[in-house]
């Protein structure tokens, strides 16, 4: 299981269905996220079966947040999408690295664990929230003792404002 779904328990699903969160589905296959420092995360397979794609479109149509758990999954849903940033059904192996000069298209948010400085990951994190929040975020994480990456504390990144759309209504995930 990817370590960033770890903290949601049957219970925490219902919670947020029922406070109308929604959940679009799609197969990862994850592995090492980055062996050594600076070094780009290995291509990983991934599959966003055509159901996933309406959900996430209709989600953007509507001005909802599209929040990614892992960021395998922001890999796959940036992968799946077009140049228009319409999520497409797709499956593969993806190599993408998400970086602050190449953005994101689909992804509003994302839940993942703290990744080490060093990590490429981070540069998808820099992508979605900034610089200075992400600097931020750190640091209160450092201050509370949180634990790194795979198996420690996992965190929701956020932008601003989303670059998809203006006021949010509502939350996919």
């Amino acid at each position: 299981m990817p370590s960033a779904g770890r903290p949601f328990t049957a219970a925490m699903v219902a919670e947020l269905v029922s406070r109308g969160v929604q959940f679009a589905p799609l197969t990862l296959h994850t592995g090492v996220a980055s062996a050594e420092a600076h070094e780009p995360p290995y291509p990983e397979r991934f599959e966003v079966p055509a159901s996933t794609a309406r959900l996430v479109n209709a989600a953007r149509a509507a001005g909802g947040r599209v929040v990614a758990v892992g960021t395998t999954a922001v890999r796959a849903l940036e992968s799946a999408a077009g140049p228009d940033g319409v999520v497409r059904e797709a499956a593969g192996r993806t190599a993408l690295v998400v970086t602050p000069e190449c953005g994101v298209r689909v992804v509003d948010g994302l839940l993942t664990g703290l990744h080490e400085p060093q990590a490429s990951h981070v540069l998808m994190l820099e992508a979605i929230a900034g610089r200075a929040a992400l600097d931020r975020g750190y640091a209160e994480a450092l201050r509370h003792l949180y634990l790194w990456h795979e198996f420690g504390d996992v965190h929701l990144v956020l932008p601003k404002e989303s670059p998809h759309a203006g006021h949010r209504k509502s939350n996919y995930w």
